[in-house]
């Protein structure tokens, strides 16, 4: 209204004008008069007819004007609702609500609806609904889909104001009403075309043997070529049939290059060349297994084989037999069902031990760091590479900020003792204290920064070492300069203790210490049941010789009362599930570390027959925490990966914040059942 309004008002003032200059018109006759009587005599019949004029335009001519203008704007409307009707871009008017009011005739050919009043956007796309419309700004665009096309849909807010009439923008208050202008692009082809050029990208991979050296041993001599040859021949098949290439760059390693439109193929069926490989078997004692590492939209093809060599090293990290896929910042894991063998040979130690002594004469002080919550192996190392650090004269302390109540009868021996410094056991503020540009930091028993006692040194601290038994997952230290990662290895202790043989000549080991890491291998192992291979009685006997005592360390290993009335319990209230699954739960009441007791009635659950797993829940305040355990047939480790948490192939576990025992159960169950579907279990 009040634009119709100031239209009018400037059209009558343009028409008013020629009456103002007849004021002129006259005054210039005067003039012309005064000069010539008879020029101003005749001057003033054109004056006069001047005036007539102007006045009939302003009285009479107007209301024309004004017609031919409401007429123009007719014309003008209908020929601008025309072509918005007839336009290609598909183009609706919604309510607040999302109701559809009108269409144009490309919108409706979308949706093969003529009266779009029928219908609401939240029916036709999913992902508008009421509340993503009530929530959302001035404008906005979403990415759906409709009857197998794929659209963008942008969304402006439109104000309806009685005075103003429609105009773009947020609705201020309220005597204006809000629409909702909808606007369809079609990005089918457009995501085909994006489609196909990510499908021949390139991806480049690695295959290593894991056990090349051992499966040859294992076989005559003049059939080794034949087993070489049948392996090559495998690999050379699988990639070869989805149009790859393969180059053979060692014995047992090849790089391989295909499109990445093979590798949603590769991962359905899982890596099959992985059991497939397996199956070559001339004689051969041992089962030959891979690893592969893949590497996939990076920056560059260099950038895509940096991936691969990550990749690999992570599968070799985590035990081998298995495929890790990284895609650029994700990453993924496939199969990893084989227990990985242990090596007898113990070059690798004796290589990393002069590594790491090597590091120390650089450095004057040492700080010793495991995990949250630390175990009786987590503190059984740190003594080790406490004595090794003292050895070298250099001054070492150990950081412990809580520990479980089994390890405590352990540290009191160490506290209060002559032998050592009084703040042996330093928390992570003191350490980061005491720690200088000096000093260098060694973590024992976990690879995974978020869960290390105290992570700000990490960061502070520039030369680090990590010594770790558990599998590596796709979080880990990755700015230390020495690490040495064994899965196989039994425990962190029995680790230490090969580099103690290593390291240096006439290293004297204190009965206490050597108490401390014949525990650590004790525990781990389950008294020697779970994962103790050759090097793993090796270690204990070496601890044993100097001064390791299996009755004092039994002793301080006794279960409490109230420990074993709810391992009792837990056992108990187990739930067999799907004939070879034991779920239960231990109580945290009265219990010093509910966690440990939890771990030791999962691994008591392993005794009974026909079950492969087990998993005890234990719930401390708003966290449950997992205890997984297995003998052979199942990975725990990948199972409890999808829990957020990890370790080995037989032993893991998982912490999860903010939820309750019935959620946590019924979140392992659909693990469970996802993993037996896909054949992972």
């Amino acid at each position: 209204m009040k634009k119709n309004e100031r239209i009018k008002g400037q059209l009558r003032s343009y028409l008013q004008w020629p009456v103002f200059l007849s004021v002129f018109v006259m005054a210039a006759n005067l003039a012309v008069g005064v000069v010539s009587p008879k020029a101003g005599i005749v001057m003033s019949g054109f004056t006069l007819l001047y005036i007539l004029v102007a006045l009939w335009l302003l009285f009479y001519k107007r209301k024309h004007l004004l017609g031919g203008l409401v007429e123009f704007s007719a014309e003008y409307a209908w020929v601008q609702k025309q072509l918005l009707y007839g336009m290609a871009m598909p183009y609706a008017i919604a309510d607040a609500e999302g109701h559809l009011l009108w269409g144009n005739r490309a919108f409706s050919a979308v949706v093969h609806e003529e009266r779009l009043s029928r219908r609401s956007l939240s029916s036709l796309f999913p992902e508008i609904t009421g509340d993503f419309l009530e929530d959302m700004d001035e404008s906005i665009s979403v990415h759906t889909s409709f009857e197998g096309r794929f659209y963008r849909v942008d969304i402006q807010q439109v104000c309806l104001d009685e005075t103003e009439g429609v105009r773009l923008g947020m609705v201020e208050d309220g005597t204006q009403e809000k629409l909702l202008a909808v606007y369809l692009f079609d990005e089918t082809k457009l995501l085909s075309y994006e489609r196909e050029i990510d499908n021949q990208r390139l991806v480049a991979g690695l295959i290593y043997l894991d056990n090349y050296e051992e499966a040859l041993e294992s076989v005559e001599e003049v059939r080794r070529s034949l087993l070489t040859a049948l392996i090559d021949r495998k690999i050379n098949k699988y990639i070869s049939n989805i149009d790859g290439i393969v180059k053979k760059l060692e014995k047992d390693k090849y790089l391989f290059v295909i499109k990445q439109q093979y590798t949603e193929e590769l991962q359905e069926n899982r890596f099959s060349i992985l059991e497939d490989v397996k199956t070559v078997n001339i004689g051969n004692e041992m089962a030959v297994t891979l690893s592969i590492g893949m590497g996939m939209n990076g920056d560059s093809y260099i950038r895509n084989y940096e991936y691969a060599r990550t990749a690999i090293d992570m599968a070799l990290g985590r035990g081998g037999d298995q495929a890790v896929v990284k895609d650029g910042a994700k990453i993924r894991y496939y199969g990893g069902k084989s227990q990985q063998l242990e090596k007898t040979t113990r070059v690798k130690a004796r290589v990393k031990a002069h590594a790491l002594r090597e590091l120390m004469d650089t450095k004057d002080k040492m700080l010793i760091m495991g995990h949250k919550i630390g175990d009786i192996d987590s503190f059984g190392a740190a003594v080790g590479i406490y004595r090794i650090a003292t050895s070298f004269n250099k001054r070492a302390r150990i950081v412990v900020n809580s520990v479980n109540s089994s390890v405590k009868p352990m540290m009191a021996r160490f506290q209060n003792n002559p032998d050592y410094p009084e703040d042996l056991l330093m928390n992570g503020e003191e350490a980061a204290e005491w720690a200088d540009a000096n000093t260098m930091l060694v973590v024992v028993d976990v690879n995974r920064p978020s869960i290390t006692e105290a992570p700000e040194l990490l960061k502070k601290i520039k030369t680090i070492v990590v010594l770790d038994h558990h599998r590596q997952s796709s979080e880990i230290i990755d700015n230390a300069v020495l690490s040495y990662v064994e899965p196989y290895a039994s425990s962190t202790c029995e680790m230490v203790a090969e580099v103690l043989q290593y390291i240096g000549d006439g290293i004297k080991i204190k009965p206490a210490e050597a108490d401390a890491m014949y525990a650590g291998i004790v525990i781990d192992t389950n008294n020697f049941m779970n994962q103790a291979g050759v090097r793993t009685f090796e270690a204990a006997a070496f601890l044993r010789r100097n001064g390791a005592d299996v009755v004092r360390v039994r002793k301080l290993f006794r279960d409490r009362l109230e420990d074993y009335k709810a391992r009792a319990e837990a056992i108990q209230r187990a739930e067999i599930y799907r004939d070879c699954f034991a779920i239960s739960q231990c109580p945290s009441e009265g219990l010093e570390s509910p966690t440990v007791v939890g771990a030791q009635a999962a691994n008591e659950l392993l005794d009974i027959v026909g079950i492969k797993a087990s998993f005890v829940m234990t719930q401390l305040n708003d966290t449950v925490y997992f205890s997984a355990r297995s003998i052979d047939e199942v990975n725990v480790q990948v199972m409890m990966e999808k829990m957020g948490g990890g370790g080995h192939r037989t032993i893991a576990g998982a912490q999860l914040k903010d939820t309750t025992l019935d959620e946590a159960r019924q979140r392992l169950k659909e693990i469970i059942e996802k993993m037996l579907e896909k054949g992972e279990i």
